[in-house]
């Protein structure tokens, strides 16, 4: 984007954030956001003001590396950085730590349908998209609140709950980053062989994994607490430690989900897939909101996406609630699957989609928030119910159908999907409203990931049934050589094909409560 064509904005503009509940008293910048990661009271920020793109600046971002085309949107977001320094912080995230040169390819699978990769990062997940960029703009937060003097900085203690992937994905940006700490919290039986090794092997000295006895929920529900818990900040900042959160809570993780998005759209223009101005369909895999809500910024900001497909697996309470308005968990069992960073009951992010769907009330989001909270159950008013109708289409798949698409796709089109991504194939194949419209496909995660249930799938194998013998006594780099030599035509990713001979760094357990997360703090901190 030349001179001439970037957006009329004075250099000093800087958009200014407040949050879902209300309760941030003075708007504050993108930097300090991204440092404090929670508002008061559970709140998540959102930008007071959405820029808007004209669709001849998002065509023209196809012809910009991967790391400028960030920075632009960035740019427009208005983040209290100098459009040089947001360029350079991009250099640092983007630039020979994909193992693709453009980063998040969109690629076509079959007519009318594009996946976008993004799975080409350090860890082969698309977190690694917010979380390669994230620390860079982290530690340029710290620095920027110290100004001159840094002797008295505080440690920002990072606190994770992970479905899977955004546990790696952290350990893999913030290790060794100075005045920074992580701890990650995983549910001990709720996450794929893999995705436990790359967290419990993790290398970086200002690191902490725990494995938590409980579901993802319990994770993430513990982890709010404890940010909530007034007394043990107070404790905390005793000891010059101050909590934040590199989950897509944090709008610093989201707002790089947003560019990958509108980079699409500019990808699929520049390869004549579409003509500038037609409208496509986005399906995404969705568990915590985060991923299809970074498409719904991209979408309102000006890229011309036409519906959001949510693509749900058997834990389905997001698919219920759009096609009925009503969210509830009051009785709904938790069901382990094989695409575990799906598996999440309540949706952090859908918060702040219900804010800017109601007009931003932030009363009518802390009556439905605490409504989920007390009773486990909410229902949206009717006004707020056909926004959402008119943007979003939802299904879901089951285990079955998920390994079923695996080999579907590959069987019609040599492509190997990972499970989360073919309950996202699976659901836009059933949503889209005929086969010549244009859908792309969020790519989430790496087929090698969750080998035991690929390969499960290629041989018509159900869904937690033994594998036989002798793929049964196979290790599991023995096993993602064999399904790639017999079905994959590209080398695996190195990261992954290594991690067996990686020592496990991390054993601890905690239980699910934010008792057991704050203890596991103060052992951390004590033994740090």
């Amino acid at each position: 984007m030349d001179d001439q064509q970037k957006p009329d904005l004075p250099a000093s503009y800087i958009n200014s954030y407040s949050d879902t509940r209300g309760q941030t008293k003075a708007p504050l910048p993108f930097s300090s956001v991204i440092i404090q990661g929670l508002a008061e009271q559970g709140g998540l920020f959102v930008p007071d003001r959405l820029p808007h793109i004209n669709l001849d600046e998002i065509v023209a971002l196809a012809g910009l590396p991967y790391a400028e085309r960030a920075a632009q949107i960035y740019y427009r977001f208005g983040v209290d950085f100098a459009l040089d320094e947001t360029q350079a912080l991009m250099g640092l995230a983007y630039s020979g730590t994909f193992s693709s040169p453009d980063v998040a390819p969109v690629v076509q699978v079959a007519d009318h349908t594009y996946l976008l990769e993004l799975t080409h990062g350090p860890t082969s997940a698309f977190k690694d998209l917010a979380l390669q960029c994230l620390p860079h703009f982290f530690t340029a937060a710290q620095d920027k609140a110290a100004g001159d003097s840094k002797s008295g900085m505080p440690l920002n203690l990072i606190l994770v709950a992970t479905s899977g992937d955004t546990g790696s994905a952290a350990l893999a940006g913030f290790k060794d980053r100075e005045h920074t700490a992580l701890i990650v919290y995983y549910p001990k039986d709720g996450v794929s062989e893999i995705q436990m090794r790359q967290m419990a092997t993790a290398e970086g000295s200002n690191l902490g994994v725990v494995a938590v006895n409980g579901n993802f929920d319990d994770c993430q529900n513990a982890v709010k607490a404890a940010f909530n818990d007034a007394r043990f900040a107070s404790s905390l900042a005793d000891q010059n430690v101050q909590l934040s959160s590199a989950n897509s809570i944090n709008w610093g993780r989201l707002l790089p989900q947003v560019v990958y998005y509108v980079s699409a759209y500019a990808q699929l223009v520049a390869q004549s897939a579409i003509t500038a101005g037609d409208r496509i369909d986005v399906s995404v895999p969705t568990g915590n909101f985060g991923n299809i809500l970074a498409a719904w910024y991209a979408r309102e900001i000006g890229t011309p996406i036409d519906r959001l497909y949510c693509a749900s697996n058997e834990n389905h309470v997001l698919t219920d609630f759009l096609n009925t308005g009503s969210y509830d968990i009051s009785d709904r069992p938790f069901t382990l699957t094989p695409s575990p960073s799906m598996d999440i009951l309540v949706s952090s992010n859908l918060e702040r989609q219900l804010f800017e769907l109601n007009g931003r009330d932030p009363e009518l989001v802390k009556q439905w928030m605490g409504d989920l909270s007390e009773r486990k159950a909410f229902h949206v008013d009717k006004t707020t119910f056909a926004a959402l109708r008119d943007v979003f289409s939802a299904d879901w798949v089951t285990n079955k159908e998920s390994l079923e698409t695996i080999k579907e796709v590959y069987e019609s089109h040599r492509y190997l999907l990972d499970p989360h991504t073919a309950v996202a194939w699976k659901a836009a194949m059933r949503l889209r409203p005929s086969s010549d419209t244009p859908v792309l496909i969020a790519s989430t995660a790496h087929w090698a990931k969750f080998g035991w249930d690929v390969y499960r799938a290629l041989n018509d194998i159900d869904p937690g049934a033994d594998l036989p013998a002798p793929v049964s006594g196979l290790s599991y780099t023995q096993l993602l050589s064999l399904i790639q030599a017999d079905y994959a035509t590209a080398p695996l990713p190195m990261a992954l094909a290594g991690l067996e001979q990686k020592p496990i760094r991390f054993t601890e357990e905690a239980e699910g409560t934010s008792t057991g997360i704050e203890q596991t703090i103060l052992d951390w901190l004590e033994s740090s």
